[in-house]
């Protein structure tokens, strides 16, 4: 091996070992400096869960999110995808640039714990009056990223490069007839000037304890795409079912054939899911009618199995409706990609969170067929998305209420793991991509 070789990797594994030992000296100013902001932290979440707002209407949100980072002299960039607020903290040293993410709107659910700061706001959503609850823990990641923009603007002089806070609207979906989320955000500019090398974001769940954290590489969570069929018979009488093309009996068949498809047409060692949620078709008892809606989704937690899946849906309900005389219109709509983490950085990035949380509080969960739409901001740069647990310890698995639940809790105690954790990534990150 060339001794100019043997050089260049020796001061490499130099850089690594001292940003290493750099890592162990920021921890003990992140850890203190993030249990002074737990009692903030609390009282920002249940501001912000007592004050909840749906996707793509969360003024009062942005608003208190902008005003903490002005008020701790972090430069703020407003109303990017509606109400999206970026922060943008320059560190003190020169270096790489690393983006951290919370997620702020709510749900329609009307809550049903009763607690102090329990939402009690309605609203009207498509049409129809409505609770409004932060059923799926939006109003803790803000929190938190607000507990880690705290903490880094303490630090501000020693960061090597420069955090982005991203403060993002309408995850759960924009209403429709507009555009909104991750994807409007990066199409207005929330990634440039500056741009990240790296993007972190958690999501709380109550399938792990509080103090724990689940992280795992490559298809972390599953891509979700929209299923609409119009299955086209022919309308007869019901006592005459032979005079028409019964679409009813037809769209029965196809629901069956495709939601079976993941067990037998696919890898079964990677998740998959195909599922119906609305059929419309009927007026009347006794009129079989010429059409049925089906309404659906698509999940996969593999690109070539996505694709796969979507052309082995359409293939199957066309030929099962040709199969009885009826036409299938098959329409994919491609919704969030799959929250894929970088398997370089989430090795990279691991001992960093066992160092916060403990090696033996750092669990490798299975993949989740949810989404997320920070798969779009993944995209665009290497990322890594974890989950924070919040239930509690005297709590079983099977008795926690799961997210998107009128009973969803949050066991307040975990969110300043929350915080130590994002900090330490963005940090580490820093650190040691700038010893590169």
């Amino acid at each position: 091996m060339p001794a100019s070789f043997v050089q260049i990797a020796v001061l490499a594994i130099v850089a690594l070992c001292g940003a290493t030992a750099h890592a162990a000296d920021w921890q003990a100013e992140v850890d203190r400096l993030s249990a002074g902001t737990e009692a903030r932290v609390i009282e920002w979440r249940r501001d912000i869960h007592r004050n909840p707002e749906l996707s793509n209407r969360e003024q009062r949100t942005a608003a208190l999110v902008a005003d903490a980072l002005t008020a701790r002299g972090i430069e703020v960039r407003t109303a990017i995808a509606h109400t999206g607020v970026v922060g943008v903290l320059r560190g003190g040293r020169p270096g790489p640039v690393v983006a951290l993410r919370a997620d702020m709107d709510a749900l329609p659910v009307t809550e049903e714990l009763d607690l102090p700061f329990a939402s009690k706001v309605r609203t009207t959503y498509l049409g129809r009056e409505v609770g409004v609850m932060h059923a799926c823990g939006h109003d803790a990641h803000t929190a938190i990223l607000l507990g880690v923009a705290e903490v880094l603007a303490k630090l501000r002089e020693r960061i090597p490069g420069t955090v982005l806070f991203v403060f993002q609207p309408a995850e759960e979906g924009a209403p429709p007839g507009e555009q909104g989320g991750a994807r409007l955000m990066l199409a207005e500019g929330a990634f440039r000037d500056p741009r990240p090398d790296a993007v972190f974001g958690l999501h709380v769940t109550p399938r792990q304890r509080a103090g724990e954290i689940g992280v795992r590489a490559r298809g972390a969570m599953a891509s979700s795409d929209r299923l609409d069929i119009r299955v086209v018979g022919r309308q007869t009488h019901a006592a005459y079912p032979w005079l028409g093309v019964d679409s009813i009996a037809v769209a029965s068949r196809i629901v069956l054939a495709i939601q079976a498809l993941p067990a037998r047409s696919v890898d079964t060692r990677i998740p998959s899911v195909v599922s119906i949620g609305a059929i419309h078709g009927g007026v009347r008892h006794n009129i079989i009618p010429g059409e049925v809606q089906l309404s659906g989704t698509i999940r996969a937690l593999d690109p070539e199995l996505r694709d796969a899946l979507h052309a082995r849906v359409r293939q199957t309900a066309e030929a099962v409706a040709a199969a009885y005389g009826a036409r299938a219109e098959v329409e994919i709509h491609s919704g969030y990609p799959i929250t894929f983490n970088d398997p370089q950085l989430t090795a990279r990035m691991r001992p960093t969170l066992e160092r916060v949380a403990g090696p033996e509080n750092v669990l490798t969960p299975l993949p989740a067929t949810g989404a997320e739409d920070f798969s779009f901001f993944q995209r665009e740069v290497p990322g890594v998305y974890y989950w924070l647990g919040i239930r509690p310890r005297d709590v079983a698995p099977e008795a926690a209420a799961p997210n998107h639940s009128p009973r969803f809790f949050v066991d307040e105690s975990a969110l300043v793991l929350g915080v130590r954790s994002l900090a330490s990534l963005a940090l580490d990150f820093l650190e040691i991509d700038s010893s590169r």
